[in-house]
């Protein structure tokens, strides 16, 4: 049990530390990744297949953040699977700006490595940080529109 937890925890301090090569080495050759985010907005999340797409997804997250640094707030294993729940800082390259927020991830390991790590973060505040605005009134306008614009039934 502690096996795995301190591997993933490995992980995430190489991947923070921005040693991507670190990082790969803690990963099984299929590993599977899902961030539960836009995906419009993060092209670079979504569904990742390998450790050739990690490392391409790794390289944009460092393109657009010049500092990273995360806490592991709870971190929880049990066999081959583990919890984490993270307090994320992203400092933006373009102005200085920091984001933060928690990630709640989920990771299986099997014959040692990381396979799978699924990935959930409150979206919404996230897209709110990265934009650098307020998006509930644009939301609100989105839904009167496409209601006003529904078929009557």
């Amino acid at each position: 049990m502690g096996q795995a937890r301190e591997h993933v925890l490995g992980f995430l301090c190489a991947i923070y530390a921005r040693d991507i090569a670190t990082a790969l080495t803690f990963l099984d050759d299929g590993f599977e990744f899902v961030g539960h985010v836009p995906v419009e907005l993060f092209p670079h999340l979504g569904a990742r297949h390998g450790k050739a797409e990690i490392a391409e997804t790794l390289t944009a997250v460092q393109k657009r953040y010049s500092s990273m640094h995360h806490d592991v707030m709870f971190i929880a294993a049990d066999g081959d699977r583990v919890a984490a729940i993270t307090r994320v800082h992203l400092r933006k390259r373009n102005n200085d700006r920091v984001v933060e927020f928690l990630a709640a991830d989920f990771f299986t390991l099997r014959n040692g490595l990381i396979a799978e790590q699924r990935q959930f973060v409150d979206s919404f505040d996230l897209v709110q940080q990265v934009l650098e605005r307020e998006v509930i009134e644009d939301i609100k306008q989105n839904l009167r529109a496409r209601l006003t614009l529904a078929p009557a039934e």
